[in-house]
């Protein structure tokens, strides 16, 4: 009997075992996906859900072992600055398994194995009272009446004057001006009776 003996051998040595899923680990972190065949994608769940585990610890301990796994320093450094923030809330089953047909060479099953995508938060939309309901339409009315007020409050756009046009300032300006001149040539033709009756 195999008691306490886990993991799958896959009719290999132990040391082309180990040396095998530390390469296909370290793989899986690098891309994000791996293709492989059923019974190697179940045993690659258990070693990606152990570094994860101790990328989430995030201390110098876990990190060496994590070094001692997988090979690749970018890869470690890149799976410890993510994990906390991409697995944090989630308590194991960091992968996904999907069956997706069977190899064309011996007809093996081949399986995709993929880190899971992190979740949206999704902010809980609260409640409205019944009172609050009623209020609403309220509220909305009184909205409108104020925005009605702002917008009579609000001076009219005066145009931009164009060019080649004579404007409204400009035509009672003329006015006043054509006023003053006529109002000082009837002085001066009222003067001029005057002195002539006087004469």
């Amino acid at each position: 009997m195999r008691h306490q003996k886990a993991g799958k051998k896959l009719n290999r040595t132990g040391s082309h075992r180990n040396a095998m899923f530390r390469n296909m680990v370290t793989s899986l972190f690098e891309h994000g996906r791996i293709r492989t065949t059923d019974a190697k994608a179940k045993e690659l769940r258990r070693w990606a859900d152990r570094m994860i585990t101790l990328a989430k610890r995030g201390d110098l301990h876990a990190r060496r072992q994590a070094l001692a796994v997988m090979r690749d320093k970018i890869v470690v450094h890149k799976l410890f600055e993510e994990a906390p923030d991409r697995f944090g809330d989630r308590a194991g089953g960091y992968t996904n398994m999907f069956r997706i047909g069977s190899r064309r060479g011996d007809a093996a099953p081949i399986s995709l194995v993929e880190l899971v995508a992190p979740k949206e938060k999704k902010e809980r939309k609260k409640k409205k009272s019944k009172a609050a309901k009623k209020e609403a339409p309220v509220k909305a009315k009184e909205r409108e009446k104020s925005k009605e007020t702002k917008a009579s409050k609000k001076p009219a756009r005066q145009a931009a004057p164009e060019i080649g046009k004579v404007t409204a300032s400009e035509l009672e300006d003329n006015k006043g001006s054509e006023e003053a001149e006529a109002g000082s040539e009837g002085a001066v033709s009222t003067e001029t009776k005057e002195d002539k009756e006087q004469e």
